[in-house]
């Protein structure tokens, strides 16, 4: 059957951002900056009410980008039905999929309102609407597109007059985020990043032009990564120290619904050689070794001071994951949201099978600077990456529900100890 199929396919496609479950900073003007748009071949593309759950539709986004094989089929009427033929090949370089709000936000005028409106698929008046949802009840409600009656399966959503599909751009480069795209203002949120205060910049105004700087905002405004007061910075380029990465990924785990980790504000014995009791992150570094989020060295050694590489940070996230998985009393596995990324510089690497599964979760594992197609695996973690992947882990295991138990499993991971 064509519905179950394509939802083993898909995973569990996140319904609603993480992110709102806590509170998100405003986006500011300076956002705009950091990204534009690509106005994209609108036949390339297809907006889908895709079924989930019992009764519920929400949003995937389809794109053709190779012509050698259709991706979907298009039949019917009063609805428009789709049929995803990319579930019966291997799509990669064909076809690309968005599922979750990692692959697609709403822009209005220029400015992404990706943190401000979560896209949903709701039946009103005998129809499927796309509506953008706003978190703020202060601002308005937007209708981007609407099918032409109700249909169990998956329903083509055309989008209604002046929006549009877009790609995301930074510098020079096209990336593979889609925009749902509104190129005039709209009553009720125009200058929607300024949060009313003329000139408003970031929380740290150092963050300014950074790829990650929306991640980073919402990381701050969240509460498990901080800057340094001492100086209004958050030194987005500044290299991550083992015990950092521990105490980050802790306390985003305490931001999942209901999670209450627990951790002994002091330790009464030394958890490793050279972590000594009396040390900061003593008692976080003691949790995390006994749940399995992080090991240390054959020589006994955690090492707390050393800077992590982008590989080790990818086998900590994989680990954090499956125990925030645990937290919600879900099946550990963790199940592919999008497509792998083949990366040309990571197929010989000891973390080579981990970085693969991160990328598909969530897109957690990404290209060194959302660039090109090499993650650098033994590059040093920057503070910037390390809250962005940290923020993607933590919104794919708060997104995840039963509905992921039908998806099918990844491969184990590899048989090599991860020294994470």
């Amino acid at each position: 059957m064509m519905t179950f199929s394509i939802r083993r396919f898909l995973g569990a496609i996140a319904t609603t951002s993480f992110a709102a479950m806590g509170a998100v900073s405003a986006l500011t003007p300076a956002t705009a900056a950091i990204f534009g748009e690509k106005i994209v071949d609108q036949n390339k593309f297809v907006a889908v009410a895709a079924p989930y759950g019992v009764d519920s539709h929400q949003l995937l986004i389809l794109e053709q980008i190779a012509d050698s094989q259709a991706c979907w089929r298009e039949f019917g009427n009063a609805p428009v039905q789709v049929d995803p033929l990319l579930v019966n090949f291997d799509f990669t370089g064909i076809c690309g999929r968005s599922t979750d709000s990692n692959g697609y936000s709403v822009r209005v005028d220029g400015e992404d309102l990706g943190l401000r409106y979560r896209l949903r698929v709701v039946e009103r008046d005998n129809k499927m609407v796309l509506l953008g949802a706003p978190d703020d009840p202060a601002l308005p409600e937007l209708e981007i597109g609407q099918a032409d009656g109700i249909g169990d399966d998956f329903v083509k959503l055309d989008l209604n007059s002046g929006w549009r599909f877009a790609k995301r751009t930074y510098n020079d480069s096209t990336l593979g985020h889609v925009y749902l795209s509104y190129n005039s203002s709209i009553p009720g949120i125009e200058n929607p990043n300024s949060g009313g205060q003329p000139g408003n910049t970031f929380t740290f105004p150092d963050v300014r032009g950074d790829i990650y700087a929306m991640e980073i905002e919402e990381a701050v405004s969240m509460g498990f990564v901080a800057g340094f007061f001492e100086d209004n910075t958050f030194r987005p380029r500044e290299s991550l120290t083992r015990e950092q990465l521990v105490s980050m990924v802790l306390e985003s785990l305490n931001q999942l619904p209901d999670a209450d980790l627990d951790i002994e504000t002091n330790v009464s014995s030394n958890p490793y050689p050279d972590v000594q009791a009396s040390r900061w992150s003593a008692a976080k570094i003691a949790f995390a070794r006994d749940n399995n989020i992080v090991s240390g060295y054959q020589d006994g050694r955690f090492r707390p001071n050393q800077q992590v590489t982008r590989a080790e940070m990818m086998a900590v996230l994989r680990r954090a994951a499956e125990y925030g998985k645990t937290l919600r009393q879900l099946d550990p596995t963790l199940m592919p949201q999008q497509e792998v990324l083949t990366f040309a510089d990571t197929q010989t690497h000891w973390a080579n099978r981990v970085i693969d599964q991160m990328s598909s979760y969530c897109g957690v594992a990404s290209p060194l600077n959302e660039v090109g197609n090499n993650f650098a695996p033994d590059g040093i973690t920057q503070r910037n990456y390390a809250a962005a992947a940290t923020l993607r882990m933590l919104n794919c295991v708060g997104s995840e529900d039963s509905a992921i138990e039908e998806a099918e499993e990844m491969p184990a991971e590899d048989p090599g100890a991860v020294q994470g």
